[in-house]
């Protein structure tokens, strides 16, 4: 060989040359068209396609091809395609005796082969110059790739009539349903069209294409690939009468895939049953909500213990003027209430907090800004579970000015809300209350880190994972790295997230559902409604030990609407989907970062050694840290226990020792309204001297107010009614404004008055001599 390549030098350097064209004649990759991009569910059904750039229905390459199909367009194009090495010799010569014959081209005799390699060159013309490419191309196909192989390359790129090409997307365009499950007739129907695609179109040419797909099942039935029975009912089939939609089951999750994978097939996380069970939730609820113009609304399911997503509605079946397309799942709207749980779960953590600690429920003004709670009421003083679970917004934003705005806020940049951009002091105190935005998946994820942080510690001996607050995923291939183990909590300790889900669990549900608590199998959910300032946005988040559900619901343009609250317009769509979730179990209690005190029942502090009815309670170990209960008093009564007495008016042996529950008196004036077994301080009797020491507070008006007074139909300027809080109601109260005496009070400190416009300063004192002062300004 040595001495004839010596000898031949020029012959085998063209051999070579030859050779090495021949080797690398093929294309690489041989299909470069633009694909759909598809997306299914965790068992692999259809979601959703996205058509190709090209305008064209073709799905990307499919390394599996159906058994029918197979059989099928192997018996119909090319029946000794196992058997030829890219060409058929005996088909070429009769095409070409033919063809010389009739003198045009009548019969082509391309193996299945010879038409990948067509459908690679498209556009070319058939000439017999390119009939000999098209054979040394399917030869050199033939040794690179398996037979096997170049079926799929015929099956995912051939032509099935009008815009659809390769047959993932032919059978569901044309018989709605995955290629894998076709019947007999159904892909013999399917292997006869890339031959003559035109024969599919709606109404004409039934006939045509009906002959060629019976007799491609009468040779199937003649070659034994089917037997009689599955001849005949397959001939009994009728053809496709026109295109199907493809499905539409997560349509804006299909968006969100095309901004990253555009043109490819990805497997989601999707539970296909669930999603289309929550699309048909959406819909009733839309259906109801738009006639209150509500259009838009967004719902997202996660899988605590994968931090998997089952479910992504991106929003309503409403129409394009409406803004159907939007995905509002990760678009930035008013957080109203939902940030709550995180200030209240963050006192808890840092030892500011015990879960029942009474705070102040007054009217209550920072500067400008004078927070009120939805029903414009107060309780005076009310467990900080409570207005956690009944969303109070003036305990709310007294609990931040005591925590700390910036201190909060780094809980929630810890949380990476992306949406959370400026700094603390551009929110300020409204930051409690909706006066920042965040988006659904933001804040469903943070939720499902709390809930899994609990999962973690009751099943890892109590120890934490440095990756609790990570991203979640849609995508089957990715798997959630949750870090590594250790002893120091993420964020929050598990004890402080178990008594926020406490709380939430207590959240007052929809009135459809007022008394879940006392049917057996009833699910145990934490959650929280949030509602935006002029009713623009309702959330409802929710989460058991296995699943976080989130839901927003208003308008996609930002418009108000009146109901547009959490409770009535979002909880009820949370709840349904809640209700195709299976039950879960209650989080188990984190008694390793517990442990069990004494706290006072009425204050919900620590008891002190005045309170006369504690009871024992597992609190948060940071919780050991707070001051014991301040509110419980040790007063000296006569014996019949109607004054308070001390040794100036009563002999020692006569003084009744008791402890007293006294709340300050501004928290005071409202508490006994809404608690009518709370008894005030009783008087001191009237020869006693040295009394304790009183307070007073301003009811009305709040420090440094602007205050507009109206006029009545006949022009009069209505009165002014000033209202303070004083510990002692029995004393005199001395009223002045601006110096100027008005008047005095007992009992019910209550001054109308009329005053000019302008800066003013009120001035009231006690028959004992304290005094407060307000200013305040009057704008006519």
């Amino acid at each position: 060989m040595l001495n004839y390549i010596k000898q031949h030098k020029v012959k085998s350097a063209i051999v070579a040359l030859i050779l090495v064209a021949y080797y690398f004649c093929l294309p690489n990759p041989l299909f470069k068209d633009p694909t759909a991009t598809v997306i299914t569910s965790s068992n692999n059904q259809l979601l959703g396609a996205q058509i190709a750039k090209d305008g064209q229905w073709r799905f990307p390459h499919n390394d599996s091809i159906p058994n029918k199909f197979k059989t099928c367009i192997v018996q119909f194009e090319d029946e000794y395609f196992y058997k030829h090495p890219g060409f058929n010799p005996i088909s070429i010569f009769k095409a070409l005796k033919e063809n010389l014959k009739s003198g045009g081209i009548k019969r082509g005799g391309s193996t299945i082969t010879q038409q990948v390699i067509r459908l690679a060159r498209k556009g070319k013309s058939r000439t017999y110059f390119e009939k000999i490419i098209e054979i040394i191309l399917a030869t050199r196909l033939e040794l690179s790739a398996s037979k096997n192989t170049i079926l799929t390359h015929y099956a995912s790129n051939a032509p099935f009539g009008g815009n659809v090409v390769g047959l993932d997307a032919a059978s569901w365009r044309y018989f709605n349903r995955n290629a894998n499950n076709l019947s007999w007739a159904e892909s013999a129907t399917l292997a006869v069209l890339p031959n003559a695609p035109s024969l599919i179109y709606p109404g004409k040419n039934q006939e045509r294409l009906l002959k060629k797909r019976n007799s491609l099942l009468k040779k199937l039935l003649e070659n034994s690939k089917i037997d009689t029975l599955t001849y005949e009912l397959s001939v009994a089939e009728g053809l496709p009468q026109k295109p199907y939609p493809l499905p539409q089951t997560a349509p804006h999750l299909l968006q969100k895939v095309a901004q990253t994978q555009s043109g490819a097939r990805v497997q989601t996380t999707i539970d296909i049953k669930l999603q289309n069970r929550i699309n048909y939730i959406v819909k009733n609820h839309y259906n109801k909500l738009s006639q209150n113009e509500i259009y838009n609304a967004a719902v997202l399911v996660l899988d605590v213990k994968t931090r998997q997503v089952l479910a992504y509605i991106g929003n309503t079946p409403t129409d394009r003027a409406h803004q159907k397309d939007v995905d509002i799942i990760d678009k930035p709207r008013s957080t109203g209430s939902i940030l709550k749980p995180f200030l209240y779960a963050a006192m808890l953590d840092s030892g500011d907090l015990l879960p029942n600690t009474l705070v102040a429920d007054v009217p209550t003004q920072y500067g400008s800004y004078n927070p009120e709670n939805y029903n414009k009421t107060y309780d005076g003083a009310v467990p900080a579970s409570r207005a956690l679970s009944r969303s109070l917004n003036v305990p709310a934003v007294r609990m931040l000015q005591d925590f700390g705005l910036d201190r909060f806020y780094q809980y929630l940049k810890f949380l990476k809300l992306k949406d959370l951009k400026y700094d603390a002091n551009h929110y300020g105190l409204s930051l409690i209350l909706g006066g920042a935005e965040s988006n659904l998946w933001d804040l469903c994820k943070s939720y499902a880190a709390l809930s899994s942080t609990l999962n973690h510690f009751s099943e890892n001996s109590s120890t934490y994972f440095s990756n609790e607050f990570c991203e979640p995923t849609f995508l089957a291939s990715t798997k959630i790295n949750f870090g590594k183990q250790t002893t120091d909590k993420t964020l929050f300790d598990a004890a402080s997230t178990y008594l926020t889900y406490q709380s939430l669990k207590e959240v007052n549900r929809p009135e459809s559902d007022e008394s879940w608590e006392f049917f057996d199998g009833s699910k145990q959910i934490a959650w929280k409604t949030g509602t935006s300032f002029g009713f623009r946005d309702a959330w409802a988040i929710g989460s058991t030990k296995d699943y976080v559900v989130g839901v927003w619901v208003g308008n996609a343009d930002g418009e108000g609407r009146p109901g547009l609250v959490g409770v009535q317009a979002a909880a009820p769509i949370m709840f349904d989907v809640f209700e195709s979730l299976p039950n879960s179990d209650w989080f188990p209690e984190p008694f390793d970062e517990m442990k069990k005190v004494a706290i006072c029942k009425q204050s919900g502090h620590r008891a002190s050694q005045y309170c006369d009815t504690a009871e024992e309670k597992y609190i948060q170990l940071a919780g050991l840290k707070t001051k014991p209960c301040p509110y419980h008093v040790l007063i000296h009564l006569n014996k019949d226990e109607t004054y308070q007495v001390n040794s100036s008016c009563e002999d020692i042996g006569n003084i009744t020792h008791k402890s007293w529950f006294v709340l300050p008196p501004l928290m005071s004036y409202y508490y006994k309204t809404k608690n009518p077994f709370y008894k005030p301080l009783p008087k001191f009797k009237p020869d006693c001297f040295g009394e304790n020491a009183v307070s007073i507070e301003f009811i009305y008006p709040k420090k440094n107010s602007v205050i507009f007074l109206p006029k009545d139909f006949d022009g009069k300027t209505n009165d002014l009614i000033l209202k303070i809080a004083h510990s002692k109601p029995e004393h005199i109260v001395y009223w002045s404004i601006d110096e100027q005496y008005m008047g005095s009070t007992k009992d019910i400190h209550e001054m109308s008055i009329i005053p000019t416009a302008g800066q003013h300063i009120i001035t009231v004192a006690d028959e004992l001599g304290n005094q407060q002062k307000q200013a305040f300004t009057i704008s006519l």
